[in-house]
């Protein structure tokens, strides 16, 4: 037998003994992922879409609570001094989107109720009481409610960058059990006979990374923004109190 004979028949009994390779652009892998895997991708992709939705969402709200909130604040500087207590209140419903305005509108109408209360006797009357004890618990009720409405949604972040990665890990473990079932069925052995259907498992883990790294960076960055205007609603407030302590002394009653 020639030489060149035996070359060309080694080169058949290899091609035909070669495992099929695949394509290695993502789609195709997608396509060739069993069923399981595929349900992983939809899961993580329904996370991927409400992650991102909640991230523009809050992004948007806490734009405008900080615009609405400077603008509250500038406007109050004016409004105070002068004694326009109504128009401050009004102003607030206005701007209700700012966090600020939430809290010392509803802090400055108490005042406003607690004093006119003072002056005049109801049916139900009690006697004298502390107006700015009344604007303060006010103040505390304003602040848990305000904080826990820019707070909203970040739980649901949280849970999806903790959880997307053992998301992905599932759809791994599932594929790479499939590799090495079907090389059990197959009988062929070896690392190249599994390594097409461990990297299709893989991209599982992939893209739950994918989903998590952003959503856990967002998530501390939103975080950091509410504690910030956290920190302004407690500085505000108390600067209000301070106004209102010194401006509702009584002329002369200074010791």
């Amino acid at each position: 037998m020639s030489p060149s004979l035996v070359d060309a028949l080694q080169a058949l009994v290899l091609a035909q003994a070669a495992p099929e390779t695949m394509s290695w652009d993502l789609w195709s892998m997608f396509l060739q992922i069993g069923w399981f895997g595929k349900f992983i991708f939809a899961v993580l992709g329904l996370m991927s879409v409400y992650s991102l939705g909640v991230m523009a969402e809050r992004l948007v709200v806490y734009s405008r609570a900080g615009k609405a909130s400077r603008q509250y604040a500038d406007k109050l500087r004016d409004l105070l001094p002068t004694g326009k207590l109504g128009e401050a209140v009004e102003l607030s419903h206005t701007l209700k989107r700012g966090h600020l305005a939430k809290v010392l509108g509803l802090a400055i109408g108490e005042y406003s109720r607690g004093v006119e209360a003072l002056q005049h006797h109801g049916p139900r009357d009690v006697g004298g009481f502390d107006v700015i004890a009344a604007v303060n618990r006010a103040v505390e009720r304003s602040s848990l409610r305000t904080v826990n409405d820019l707070r909203r949604g970040l739980g649901a972040l949280a849970t999806v960058g903790s959880t997307a990665p053992f998301v992905g890990l599932l759809g791994t473990v599932a594929g790479i059990v499939n590799a090495f079932q079907a090389m059990a069925v197959t009988g062929s052995g070896g690392l190249g006979s599994v390594s097409a259907g461990i990297a299709e498992a893989l991209i599982n883990t992939a893209f739950g990374l994918l989903v998590a790294i952003p959503a856990v960076m967002m998530f501390n960055y939103l975080t950091n923004r509410v504690e910030d205007m956290q920190v302004d609603i407690t500085d505000s407030a108390n600067e209000l109190l301070d106004f209102l302590m010194k401006e509702g002394r009584e002329p002369g009653a200074a010791k």
